[in-house]
């Protein structure tokens, strides 16, 4: 067969998406790149509607779905994927939620979350004002990162302080623990009283203030991104220290790191005679910029706020304050934004599913119900309810909502023209990426349990609707006794029955019928991610 254009044989063969190359629940390739033997090319490729299908010199086959090598975006964590900011830019308010939305609202979660990732950071307000809380903050999306300090720590006046933090004294835009190797890559300060006059937050975008300096002296940038800088840290229990670069960069030269501390930072080592004046000419003009008043954004946490913040990007700062003038205490915490982008990325994953499951019941499911007198969604949205008044367990409550989505696509007018569609086996099939077995094996059982209950409860035939008389026959007709008594004991067998009788009762065009959005939460603490 012609062979079309296709790209590289190892990079494509290297990418094949097959269960025989990749673990199909983690995407892990199951072979070494010095398994793919010599010579490897194409014989024979296919591009149709589903994508391509190429067979390899080695007999292998591979099928590749239609948008599967789409373009990846840039590196989340560079320059091109961040939204670079000045204080006017937040002129009608901060990126900020209620704690309480935060946590009952996958939308508001990911909005925060959203925001930590392209904005640099992020304010929780109404988190309560007790010690220990900026744990629970960090744990919504990911882990604590323990350091010295702590697993968290007090921001507040010591009498010995070991880091000027905790003192009274004005900080300037700085990030924190420079001369760490690997940083934190995020800061949590959670406000618990801030009575004293002065002690207001500040907030510089240290990749903005990078990119002006770019702009307004390529060399002075240059030097600074390519120069390591040792930062040292040291106190009664730790000694502490990393050289790096003020600015760094991505192998492509995008912005991905800031590291600016001037109280941490030394002298950099090994610079030719001429260098040290053109690097502290760089690194007092890149001072400068981050010192300019329309780059600040000024504000003031209130017990309960929690702000969440870029420690590779954002400089934070703080005014003084006297401390015999009222109180200032916040509590802080480390963590990391691989975690934070990982719970982002699943909890898009995930409402993306129900998403698509809304559209079919507001678009589909409005269509008619093999005859019934109600549509496919009332019907499954009756079930739904019916189990919900029934105070049955959530997995049931949501396989009852989505036991028919195997009608889906067209595929009940199969049923009705006597060809069985089998579609609480492909429900299922269609719902086990997303959901547990809890869920999916009542919704796969649930013809079974119509044909069971035709052959142990005498009558039931009798309840049936006329459209389920009609497929009854076509779905293989009541069990015989020994099949009766296999599916009996099943052990979903009973949540298959119950089901099943909801699935009966709910067909009354009467009936008050809910909305698929008042089941979202119920389905997203179901799901596995």
């Amino acid at each position: 067969m012609p062979v079309p254009p296709v790209p590289h044989p190892y990079w494509l063969r290297d990418n094949c998406p097959c269960p025989e190359c990749r673990d199909p629940r983690g995407g892990q390739k199951l072979f070494q790149i010095g398994d793919l033997p010599e010579g490897l090319s194409a014989v024979g490729a296919i591009r149709d509607a589903t994508g391509l299908t190429v067979h390899w010199s080695d007999g292998h086959r591979s099928h590749y779905p239609t948008g599967w090598d789409a373009p990846a975006g840039p590196d989340e964590r560079t320059e091109p994927a961040k939204r670079l900011w000045e204080a006017a830019d937040f002129a009608r308010g901060l990126p900020e939620a209620e704690w309480a939305a935060y946590l009952a609202d996958p939308e508001e979660r990911i909005a925060v979350l959203a925001a930590v990732r392209r904005s640099g950071f992020a304010v929780l307000r109404g988190v309560p004002a007790v010690e220990g809380q900026v744990l629970r903050v960090a744990r919504s999306f990911g882990y604590v990162r323990e350091t010295n300090y702590g697993e968290l720590f007090d921001v507040r006046v010591e009498p010995d302080p070991a880091n000027l933090a905790f003192t009274g004294l004005a900080i300037a835009p700085h990030t924190d623990n420079p001369y760490r190797d690997p940083v934190p890559t995020l800061q949590l300060l959670h406000c618990l009283r801030n009575d004293s006059a002065g002690g207001d937050s500040g907030l510089v975008d240290g990749f903005r203030a990078a990119a002006l300096l770019r702009e307004q002296d390529p060399a002075a940038f240059e030097l600074l991104a390519r120069t390591p800088v040792p930062f040292r840290y040291r106190d009664r229990g730790a000694e502490l220290s990393a050289e790096r670069p003020l600015i760094g960069l991505d192998p492509r030269g995008a912005i991905r790191e800031v590291r600016f501390n001037n109280r941490s930072a030394g002298s950099p080592h090994g610079l030719a005679p001429a260098e040290p004046d053109a690097f502290y000419a760089a690194y007092r003009r890149f001072a400068a910029i981050t010192l300019q008043p329309e780059l600040r954004l000024d504000f003031r946490l209130a017990p309960g706020d929690c702000l969440l913040l870029d420690n590779t990007r954002l400089l934070h700062a703080r005014t003084a304050f006297e401390p015999g003038d009222g109180h200032r205490h916040l509590q802080g915490c480390y963590a990391d934004l691989d975690a934070l982008s990982s719970t982002l990325a699943v909890l898009r994953r995930t409402t993306a599913v129900l998403d698509e499951l809304e559209a079919l019941f507001a678009g589909e499911g409005s269509a008619e119900y093999l005859g019934e007198a109600v549509t496919l969604a009332a019907h499954m949205l009756q079930a739904a309810a019916l189990a919900r008044a029934a105070a049955a367990p959530p997995a049931l409550v949501a396989a009852a909502l989505l036991h028919d989505i195997g009608h889906f696509r067209g595929s009940g007018r199969e049923l009705m023209a006597g060809t069985d569609n089998r579609h609480g086996e492909s429900a299922a099939t269609r719902l086990a990426p997303h959901f547990p077995p809890a869920v999916t094996e009542p919704v796969r059982l649930h013809v079974a349990a119509k044909r069971y209950l035709c052959t142990a409860e005498p009558g039931y035939a009798d309840l049936l609707s006329p459209a389920s008389v009609r497929t009854l026959a076509v779905q293989g007709g009541p069990m015989a006794p020994d099949e009766a008594a296999a599916f009996a004991a099943h052990p979903f067998g009973a949540d298959a029955v119950a089901v099943r009788r909801w699935d009966e009762a709910a067909k009354d065009p009467a009936a008050a019928t809910p909305s698929f959005a008042e089941f979202r939460p119920l389905l997203l603490e179901l799901m596995l991610g």
